[in-house]
């Protein structure tokens, strides 16, 4: 009789490198059959009811379509809080998990309550993690899309945190709403759109057939648009000494560095990911 974790490799073999399909089966079991994550493998051997047989069925379909695995089971882990996630946001990254831990040590260094802005919110993933960190904090959190912002707000009740969202285009400079248009900030942070149509064809079909367009691409010839947007409201809404922090395509970090200098940026840092590529930029007005 083959095994759970056997049957779920054999189907997946031909879509996935072993790697992933090893981390699936963990999730998979761990979904389907409401196991903790640690003794998962010792149930490999367990025998499936029907439901759980079909279930599995079902998601192992769906991933042979390269759908995204967070979709599937509706939500997902960002800094050991779960998020509800589906095809109107993106899937957080462990590369934003270090943008967030960078926001969490400049803010505590301030050894007081700070307000601050999230611009693109998206699952709110960012916003909801460091109103949860900071209990003081005052969170504000915007996004283009009102589907997001829906997602956004029920990751906020369901890990009991409050954040001050609103629907706003960045790019539209003269019509931020009141009354955010008269607040200041003691820090400012982005996980702006800045893949290039050019990189496009390097994406795999589980981020270019599911993931929202909007959140992921910026024009081919104005790769810098959303920074260069955000360091001018930026500047005019952070507190004195107020800190702005960006994620950045690594293929553009040290230009959007550059960018940042030419607008009077001070104390800049350009600092690496994990993986060694250009990534979190901090900056002082």
């Amino acid at each position: 009789m083959k095994t759970i974790d056997h049957f779920i490799r054999e189907q997946l073999r031909d879509f996935y490198p072993d790697s992933e399909i090893k981390s699936f089966t963990n999730l998979i079991l761990e979904s389907v059959l409401c196991l903790d994550p640690s003794p998962v493998l010792r149930h490999k051997d367990k025998q499936l009811s029907l439901n759980e047989s079909l279930r599995i069925q079902e998601i192992l379909d769906e991933l042979k379509k390269y759908r995204p695995i967070q979709y599937i089971f509706g939500e997902t882990e960002f800094f050991g809080l779960r998020f509800k996630v589906d095809e109107n946001v993106l899937i957080p990254r462990p590369e934003t998990e270090e943008l967030v831990e960078q926001v969490l040590i400049g803010c505590r260094a301030q050894n007081a309550g700070c307000r601050l802005l999230d611009i693109g919110t998206g699952s709110g993933c960012i916003a909801v993690t460091l109103a949860k960190q900071l209990p003081e904090a005052e969170v504000y959190a915007l996004d283009i899309s009102d589907k997001a912002l829906e997602i956004a707000r029920q990751n906020a009740e369901m890990n009991q945190v409050d954040v001050h969202f609103f629907q706003h285009d960045i790019l539209e400079a003269e019509s931020f709403p009141p009354p955010f248009s008269s607040l200041t900030y003691n820090c400012i942070v982005s996980n702006p759109p800045y893949v290039t149509l050019k990189e496009k064809a390097s994406i795999g079909k589980n981020v270019l057939d599911y993931e929202p367009h909007q959140a992921l691409f910026v024009p081919q010839e104005n790769p810098l648009l959303f920074y260069e947007r955000i360091a001018d409201f930026a500047y005019s809404q952070l507190k004195e000494s107020g800190s702005l922090y960006l994620e950045t395509n690594a293929l553009y970090g040290q230009a959007t560095a550059k960018l940042l200098e030419k607008k009077k940026y001070k104390d800049l840092r350009l600092l690496k990911d994990i993986s060694g590529n250009d990534r979190i930029i901090i900056a002082k007005i």
